[in-house]
């Protein structure tokens, strides 16, 4: 193979590895530093602009095609996100696409509409450039270039036949090359900070997970204090003191067990911006009761306090020991919730339920715990955010919401203060073949 050749191959090998992923494996941001109060001031933004341009295009200095009514309706677009069925949960389809939706009619789409119908008017090839570089500030930059192009092309098609014959509504090469300048800056100023945000996280992960693994040699050490000390006991303790360190001995590597279980939690999540790729066919039944059993309770009573039902068994698509760890995650939650309640873990306080609903496969995860406040379940899976504040490192539930939707499913939450909290794992079912 000649060098031009292995040249081309290293190229396009370096390209398809860049596209895979920076581009496509990349989890889409549709809401760029997602808070209640930042779509809150959005859409106050979105109110008063529109009215504010509204006067100044309309009388202060008037422009051609200004028009009163569209300002008004485009300004009614933020009253949308001062409601609380779209602000509450960031994560809700409802709120991706009615922001999405709102971006791109009064970003890209009624830009370009009004810079055609204004033939390309300095006042509103400058208010272009702008809004290029605005809308790649407030949504992922794939999403920004797709909503680009698809408004520019729609507003072309309503722009023309102008009202004004003999004009063709195209760009001129200086027009061309201004905007082509813009979108270019915006692109790379969207990419690089999507792949900034993504570094400093996943460095920080890293960082956790080596720290995590560097555990494993004390543990272990621990772990063979607990047999030496189940030796002495047999061997040269006398009867009385016997049961007495048996059960140090249980505890100290009762302890281990639930310290290997963090340890790879914590692995699995520096994995949260790459997941593992492999994945097979997993009975949820066997899993979940694969789980129950494994998990190192702290005490007897937590053992007791769980209560796992399936009404039916189903097969879906997953990595088994993501899921797992999801698993041990919210039971863990569970147990914490139950132990801040005002009594004493009973039996059935925490259930597992595996089952079907709406022709999905269906795994939910109850407590009678302390519960969750309204204002803070829209944000308990966010990668660092943490219910109650300082309790954890706020990673458990991210991470479960990407094992959940790397495997297609969708995963909620419904909670009650001082009641308790449900989270339910919804998965597309599998069918086995024989």
């Amino acid at each position: 193979m000649s060098l031009d050749r292995l040249w081309f191959y290293g190229a396009k090998m370096r390209l398809s590895r860049w596209l895979r992923d920076e581009v496509i494996s990349v989890p889409l941001e549709p809401i760029l530093h997602p808070s209640r109060e930042r779509l809150q001031w959005l859409g106050v933004s979105t109110i008063i602009g529109h009215a504010t341009f509204a006067y100044v295009w309309g009388t202060l200095i008037a422009q051609p095609f200004e028009s009163v009514p569209l300002r008004m309706l485009l300004g009614a677009l933020g009253i949308a996100l001062l409601l609380p069925a779209v602000n509450r949960d960031l994560s809700a389809r409802v709120t991706l696409w009615a922001f999405g939706l709102i971006c791109w009619l009064q970003l890209p789409l009624f830009f370009f509409w009004m810079y055609w119908m204004n033939h390309g008017s300095a006042v509103w090839l400058a208010s272009v450039a702008c809004m290029i570089v605005i809308y790649y500030h407030l949504t992922d930059w794939r999403i920004a270039t797709l909503g680009m192009a698809s408004g520019m092309a729609l507003s072309l098609l309503l722009a023309h036949p102008q009202p004004l014959a003999g004009h063709d509504p195209s760009l001129s090469l200086d027009h061309l090359v201004v905007l082509g300048f813009a979108w270019v800056c915006a692109l790379l100023l969207g990419a690089s900070s999507a792949n900034l945000r993504r570094t400093r996280l996943t460095n920080t992960l890293s960082t956790m997970a080596v720290m995590a693994h560097e555990l494993r040699t004390p543990l272990a050490t621990m772990n063979l204090m607990g047999d030496v000390l189940r030796t002495l006991a047999h061997n040269d303790v006398s009867e009385s003191r016997r049961h007495t360190i048996e059960d140090l001995a249980s505890r100290l590597q009762n302890l281990v067990r639930g310290m290997h279980q963090q340890i790879d939690t914590q692995i699995g999540n520096a994995q949260l911006m790459r997941l593992p790729r492999e994945k097979s066919a997993l009975q949820a039944a066997e899993l979940v009761n694969e789980v129950v059993q494994n998990y190192p309770y702290r005490s007897s009573s937590e053992r007791d306090c769980v209560r796992l039902q399936v009404q039916h068994d189903f097969c879906f698509i997953g990595s088994r020991t993501l899921f797992a760890q999801t698993l041990s995650n919210l039971i863990k939650n569970a147990l914490h919730a139950l132990a801040s309640a005002r009594h004493a873990p009973r039996p059935g306080d925490l259930r597992i339920d595996v089952g079907l609903h709406r022709g999905r496969g269906r795994i939910a995860v109850s407590d009678d715990g302390v519960g969750i406040p309204h204002a803070r379940q829209r944000r308990i899976f966010e990668p660092f955010f943490s219910s109650p504040p300082g309790v954890g490192h706020g990673l458990g539930l991210s991470f479960c919401r990407r094992v959940v939707e790397a495997a297609r499913g969708s995963i909620t939450v419904y909670a009650e203060p001082e009641v308790g909290a449900v989270f339910l794992i919804d998965l597309p079912l599998h069918t086995p073949t024989h």
